[in-house]
């Protein structure tokens, strides 16, 4: 049995650590036009989400640079359908709308990707539920890859961004919460997930602290003399 000063020997304290391209991955939730668009179903039920969009550039600028990286990038879907949805989660949503009105339904326009597109090779992942770990394949493919850390993005933060979040965290992946490469409706709720994020489930950063620790990661890795 290991003791603690084994376990702390393998502990990953830094940021360079944690996003090593070697085993980490992004996780991108729930970047779809229901969620994103001016015309999603979250704009139409009077949600403000110009913080959300202001957001994306962002995010895309860390997928690109996580492509060059070879970082394995996990898009996470939401797909609604009158087979998935459960009398407890149509509750919730009358008591704040008289109709329910489905988002994300499958195969709709509102459960397309916004701006983010999937690349050959790179996993969707389908989810039913807030956590992307719910009753879906994303654990099964991160431990298949050797994957220890999760830098986490997307849309809801305090929603589907903080429950895939703290998910991962109670299954021991490592948490890296993306400041501005996640948004939602309310600053305030925004602020909020950080804080919790940072106080019990991970690391709070940015975007291009995230490319730094790339970066550094790189220079500092042994270069191969050209024969």
């Amino acid at each position: 049995m290991l003791g603690m000063e084994e376990i702390e020997a393998r502990v990953l304290r830094t940021l360079e650590e944690k996003v090593d391209p070697g085993h980490a991955a992004l996780v991108v939730v729930d970047v779809q036009n229901d969620f994103c668009h001016w015309e999603g179903a979250l704009a139409k039920r009077g949600e403000d989400v110009s913080d959300i969009q202001a957001m994306v550039p962002n995010l895309l600028r860390l997928i690109d640079r996580a492509r060059e990286e070879k970082v394995p990038i996990v898009f996470v879907q939401m797909v609604s359908s009158p087979w998935t949805i459960s009398p407890v989660a149509l509750e919730r949503r009358l008591r704040f709308q008289r109709e329910y009105r489905m988002s994300c339904q499958e195969g709709s326009w509102g459960a397309e990707f916004y701006q983010v597109r999937p690349q050959p090779g790179e996993v969707v992942v389908v989810k039913h539920r807030h956590s992307a770990f719910v009753d879906t394949d994303l654990e099964l493919i991160l431990r298949s890859r050797g994957i220890k850390t999760l830098i986490m993005t997307g849309v809801a933060t305090n929603v589907c961004v903080e429950s895939t979040a703290r998910d991962g965290f109670m299954k021991d992946f490592y948490i890296v919460f993306v400041s501005d490469g996640a948004a939602c409706t309310s600053r305030e709720a925004h602020q909020a997930t950080l804080r919790n994020i940072e106080n019990h489930y991970g690391a709070v950063v940015t975007v291009q602290e995230v490319m730094t620790a790339w970066a550094k990661k790189k220079a500092a890795a042994p270069q191969v003399a050209a024969s």
